[in-house]
C-alpha cells in the first residue's frame, strides 16, 4: 500500500514526489514515456519556482544550468518603450531563469532517484482505478504486462490530456483562443545578451529570450495556424516585424501553437487531487503554466503528509486546496489573457496609445507591481494561505 502514486512523471509530477518522499511518505511516480523528450518546451522558471526548489535542493543547481534574465526590453514602433527590471521581485533570485524542460525534468528525476531509488516508472499507462473507503486501486499496462497497484492517494499530473481526469469523470470545460504562434530556437546574433525582448508592431507581438548554449528562442503572432511552417517562415516574420537577422540554417527547434483555456471542474474527487495540467491549462504567452503546476503540488504536499498519519479522512483541507488553486488558475489565465490581448494585430494608432501607456507604467511607481505580476509573485502569496 503505497501512501501517494503520482500519474505523470513530467515536471510537476516528479516535483511533487520529491515533496512527498522528503516528507517520509512511500511514493510512486508513473509516467507512460520511456524518456525524456528532447524538446525545449516550457523554459521559464519564475522566482517563486526557484524558491520552491529550494525545498528539493535544486535551486542552485537549475539557476548553474540555466540563463538567468534580469529584464526585459519593451519597444513599439517609436523605438524603445522602457525596460521592465525584476531586481526587486525576489531577494534570492532577482530574475526569471530560462532552463528547457528537458534539463529540468531530468534534474528532478535526478533528485526523486538519490532520494527514493526507483521512486519513477517509465512506460506505464493506467487504463483504471476504483476507489474504495481508505485507498484507492489502479489497473494499469507496464511494458505489455498487467500492473495493479493501491494507493491511499492518487495524484494525477499527467498534462491536459489526462487520463487520471477521464477515469474520475471529471469535466473540463474551456476553449481555444484564435491567437496562434511560432516559435524557434536559433544561434544568438543579438546584442540583447541575457535580457529578454518584446516588440509590439502592428503585424503582432514578437517576443525573444536567451537561451543556455548561446541559443535564443523567437514566438511571433500569427494570423492563422501554421503546422506546416519552416524555419524560413519565422525568420521572415522576424526580420519584417522587427528587422533584426536571424540565421534561418542554424534553426534548432520549429514549433507552431494553439492557444486555450480549460479548468477541470474540480481538483479533488475523494482520495484523487488533479494538478498541474491536468487540472488547468493556460495560455503559455507569459510562461505561467509550468510554474502554476508547481505552485499546485507546494500546496498539496502538507495536506497529504497530513492526510496519510491521520485516522480518517479530513475533507475540508482539501476543499480549501481546491477553491484556492482553481482561483489561482482563473487568475493566471486573465493574466495570460492580458498578454496576448497586447500582443495582438492592430493599428498604427492603437499601438502608439498602448506604446504611451507602457511608457507611463514603466517610468512611475507601478513598475515593481507590474514585476510582481508577471512573475507570479501573488500566486506564491495565495498558496501559503492553505
Amino acid at each position: 500500500m503505497l501512501d501517494v502514486l503520482i500519474v505523470g512523471g513530467g515536471p510537476v509530477g516528479l516535483f511533487l514526489g520529491c515533496l512527498l518522499a522528503q516528507r517520509g511518505l512511500s511514493v510512486q511516480v508513473l509516467e507512460r514515456r520511456s524518456e525524456i523528450s528532447g524538446h525545449s518546451r516550457a523554459v521559464g522558471l519564475h522566482p517563486p519556482a526557484l524558491e520552491l526548489f529550494e525545498r528539493v535542493g535544486l535551486a542552485d543547481s537549475a539557476v548553474a544550468a540555466g540563463v538567468s534574465v534580469p529584464s526585459g526590453v519593451l519597444r513599439g514602433p517609436g523605438g524603445v518603450v522602457g525596460e521592465l527590471g525584476f531586481a526587486g521581485v525576489s531577494e534570492r533570485y532577482p530574475f526569471v531563469l530560462i532552463l528547457p524542460q528537458s534539463q529540468t525534468e531530468a534534474m528532478l528525476e535526478k533528485r526523486l532517484a538519490e532520494l527514493v531509488p526507483g521512486a519513477l516508472r517509465r512506460g506505464v499507462e493506467v487504463q483504471a482505478l476504483k476507489q474504495s473507503g481508505e485507498h484507492i486501486s489502479v489497473t494499469a499496462q507496464e511494458n505489455g504486462e498487467d500492473l495493479q497497484l493501491q494507493a491511499r492517494f492518487v495524484v494525477g499530473a499527467d498534462g491536459r490530456r489526462s487520463t487520471i481526469r477521464s477515469l474520475l469523470g471529471v469535466a473540463f470545460p474551456g476553449r481555444t483562443y484564435p491567437d496562434t504562434y511560432l516559435m524557434g530556437d536559433f544561434p544568438d546574433t543579438t546584442a540583447y545578451g541575457d535580457r529578454a525582448l518584446i516588440y509590439f508592431v502592428p503585424g503582432g507581438v514578437v517576443e525573444s529570450f536567451p537561451l543556455p548554449g548561446q541559443l535564443r528562442r523567437w514566438v511571433a503572432y500569427t494570423q492563422a495556424p501554421r503546422p506546416d511552417a519552416q524555419p524560413a517562415d519565422l525568420t521572415a516574420l522576424v526580420a519584417e516585424r522587427t528587422g533584426l537577422h536571424v540565421p534561418v540554417n542554424e534553426c534548432r527547434m520549429l514549433s507552431a501553437f494553439e492557444t486555450r483555456r480549460h479548468l477541470a471542474a474540480t481538483m479533488v474527487r475523494g482520495r484523487a487531487v488533479l494538478i498541474g495540467d491536468a487540472a488547468h491549462e493556460v495560455s503559455p504567452i507569459g510562461g505561467q503554466g509550468m510554474n502554476l503546476g508547481w505552485l499546485d503540488a507546494a500546496a498539496l504536499a502538507p495536506l497529504l503528509e497530513g492526510a496519510v498519519t491521520a485516522k480518517t479522512l479530513d475533507s475540508h483541507p482539501f476543499a480549501a486546496f481546491n477553491r484556492q488553486r482553481r482561483h489561482a488558475a482563473r487568475r493566471a489565465a486573465g493574466q495570460a489573457e492580458i498578454n496576448m490581448y497586447f500582443g495582438q494585430p492592430t493599428s498604427l494608432n492603437t499601438l502608439t496609445l498602448r506604446e504611451a501607456v507602457f511608457r507611463a507604467l514603466l517610468h512611475l511607481r507601478l513598475a515593481p507591481k507590474l514585476a510582481d505580476l508577471f512573475t507570479m509573485r501573488w500566486s506564491l502569496k495565495e498558496s501559503q494561505k492553505l
